[in-house]
C-alpha cells in the first residue's frame, strides 16, 4: 500500500523542507509546488489526498489557487489546508470563504500540523523511534575472586608483603555498597584474617 500523498504549495524553501521532514517522518509522501499555477496543475495531475496551501505565493495566490481546485468537480473533494502567515483580522474568514477547509497560522507546531493532517486524511504509520541519545550504563562486572587469606597475609611463597595486603583488609567504604554483595562477608566488613 503506497503512502498518502500531500501536495505542499509553498515558495519558501525552508518552510518546504521543514514541513516535508515532519510529514515524511509520519509516513506521508510530500509533493511540492513553488507557485499557485504549478500547484493547481499538480493537483489535477497527481490527485493528492490533501493540499497544504500557502496564501502568499507567486503567480496566482493561494486563495485563487484554492478556488480553482474547488470549482473542479474532479478535485473539489480534496481537502485544502491553508498554512499561512496571514494573521490580520478577517484573514481566516476570507481564506475559508475561498474554499480552504482549514486555516493554520505560521509559525506552527509539529503537533498541530500533524493533527490537522490526520483529521482530514488519517494517520499513516509511526516512524521508528530515533536511537537513544542517553549513554548506556554497563552492568557492573563481578569482582575478581578474593585471594585466600595466606595471599592477603603476605606469605613468602606468593611474594606479596603485608604493606600491600593491609589496604585490602580495611572495611569497604559506603561508596562500595553497590558491589559489596559480590564479596564475602569477611572481606566487605574488613574482618578477613591476614
Amino acid at each position: 500500500m503506497s503512502p498518502k500523498r500531500i501536495l505542499y504549495i509553498e515558495d519558501n524553501f525552508q518552510n518546504k523542507r521543514l514541513v516535508k521532514k515532519i510529514l515524511t517522518a509520519k509516513g506521508y509522501e510530500v509533493l511540492e509546488a513553488d507557485d499557485g499555477l504549478q500547484g493547481v496543475e499538480m493537483v489535477a495531475k497527481e490527485r493528492p489526498h490533501l493540499v497544504l496551501m500557502d496564501i502568499n505565493i507567486p503567480g496566482i495566490d493561494g486563495m485563487e489557487a484554492t478556488a480553482r481546485i474547488k470549482r473542479s468537480p474532479d478535485l473539489a473533494h480534496i481537502p485544502v489546508i491553508a498554512l499561512t502567515a496571514n494573521a490580520m483580522r478577517g484573514d481566516r474568514e476570507k481564506i475559508i470563504a475561498a474554499g480552504c477547509d482549514e486555516y493554520l497560522q505560521k509559525p506552527i507546531s509539529n503537533a498541530v500540523l500533524v493533527a490537522a493532517v490526520e483529521r482530514f486524511i488519517g494517520a499513516e504509520f509511526e516512524a521508528p523511534p530515533a536511537p537513544a541519545t542517553r549513554p548506556t550504563v554497563e552492568k557492573p562486572q563481578a569482582a575478581p575472586p578474593v585471594p585466600p587469606p595466606e595471599v592477603l597475609a603476605g606469605s613468602p611463597q606468593h611474594g606479596i608483603g603485608a604493606d600491600f595486603a593491609a589496604p585490602l583488609a580495611r572495611p569497604m567504604p559506603e561508596e562500595c555498597d553497590a558491589i559489596r554483595p559480590a564479596f564475602s562477608p569477611e572481606v566487605s566488613s574488613g574482618s578477613a584474617a591476614l
